[in-house]
């Protein structure tokens, strides 16, 4: 069967101007496993699309060999929204224009509105009530109508996704190493995968706040679960977010080197056929991310980093300066310190900081006391 490819169309939201969404589709529908993978929900982040391009050809070598064992949908660009947003030549994909925010936040909540309508569908076949969940997320979904062009985006990739066992979504950061986000019922479970792609770090949260993409995937598992003990009810849907280490971090050789990673990964997965090689050593260990020290600037300046990416740092240490150039030199520095232990994880491409301005990730082992709360995540 030779991979199919769709265009779907988005609410229309201006005379004259429409956007699709194209999704190249592998496998038999309806197969299992079935994985979900999408680059570029923040539109600026190129890494994914890359890789993505890098895959489709992977992918479709196998099933051409007749080596898709389950389905595979593979969305190259998530959000031709962002990619059209562009301001005095700078690519603005992070947040949508007609002020829906972060791209990557508010996604559909799909446990509050089936939770109670499940309670006499459950019982003690764990197969049985995962395809009762699904179900009921699908439902839900389809019942939806959008209101904008953001929500008819956010409706149709969610509806893509809402039933496959892997959903991973690309992304990168600024400056930063190769991590991943998951939660923690799916660790170790992950952690081939997490060797394959060569991560620096894998960073669990049960809910790092704010209806990230991948979350909207994997948490309401573990929240049913909790809500029905007495059925058994599996961690059914490993998401995860791929940090692709930074923007610049594009070329052919290290995007081929990716896919072949994620196509590795679908092979152990099952979702492929075909003996991968043995995993890749496992750099890091997985730890909480309310352990990573999201280092904040105190003060509007210059940024001078004292550290590289890949340091190994303590608490207390200086990670850059904030330059005042209008001071005198003895007086226009200012220190900025982490209070983390570990790994410089991520810098910042600009190198002008604002207050408050998150401007470092340093991964740690113990979790921090102004890292918790309901929020996690850097908007």
């Amino acid at each position: 069967m030779p991979p199919r490819t769709e265009t779907i169309p988005l609410l229309a939201v201006s005379p004259g101007t429409s956007r699709v969404l194209t999704v190249h589709r592998f496998g038999q529908s309806g197969a299992r496993p079935k994985a979900y993978l999408q680059a570029s929900l923040h539109a600026d982040e190129t890494p994914g699309l890359l890789v993505q391009h890098h895959l489709y050809g992977l992918l479709a070598a196998a099933e051409a060999r007749g080596e898709i064992r389950g389905e595979i949908v593979l969305v190259p660009y998530a959000n031709p929204i962002g990619l059209a947003q562009f301001a005095n030549g700078i690519h603005l994909g992070r947040y949508e224009a007609g002020g829906g925010g972060n791209f990557n936040r508010n996604w559909p909540d799909l446990y509050s509105p089936i939770v109670d309508g499940l309670a006499e569908k459950l019982g003690s076949d764990e197969a049985a009530n995962v395809e009762a969940i699904r179900e009921a997320q699908r439902a839900h979904l389809e019942a939806q109508r959008p209101g904008s062009e953001l929500e008819s985006l956010r409706l149709t990739l969610a509806s893509l996704a809402v039933d496959a066992d892997l959903v991973w979504d690309l992304h990168c950061d600024d400056e930063a190493l190769m991590h991943l986000f998951l939660i923690p019922a799916h660790w170790p479970q992950a952690a081939d995968f997490a060797a394959d792609l060569g991560c620096r770090a894998i960073l669990l949260a049960e809910d790092s706040g704010g209806n990230s993409f991948d979350e909207t995937f994997s948490t309401p598992w573990t929240r049913l679960a909790e809500r029905y003990p007495q059925h058994p009810i599996p961690a059914a849907c490993l998401a995860a977010t791929v940090e692709l280490r930074g923007f610049a971090d594009v070329d052919d050789a290290t995007a081929a080197r990716d896919a072949q990673a994620l196509f590795h990964s679908l092979q152990r997965f099952g979702v492929v056929a075909g003996d991968p090689p043995p995993p890749p050593t496992l750099l890091c260990q997985a730890t909480r991310l309310d352990a990573t020290d999201s280092v904040r600037a105190p003060a509007t300046g210059v940024l001078a980093y004292t550290v590289q990416l890949g340091d190994e740092v303590e608490a207390g240490d200086v990670i850059a300066w904030i330059v005042d150039p209008t001071a005198v030199p003895e007086h226009a520095r200012l220190p900025v310190t982490t209070r983390a232990s570990g790994l410089v994880l991520s810098r910042r491409t600009q190198r002008y900081a604002r207050p408050g301005m998150p401007i470092a990730k340093v991964v740690g082992e113990d979790a921090l006391p102004h890292r918790q709360g309901d929020y996690l995540l850097e908007d």
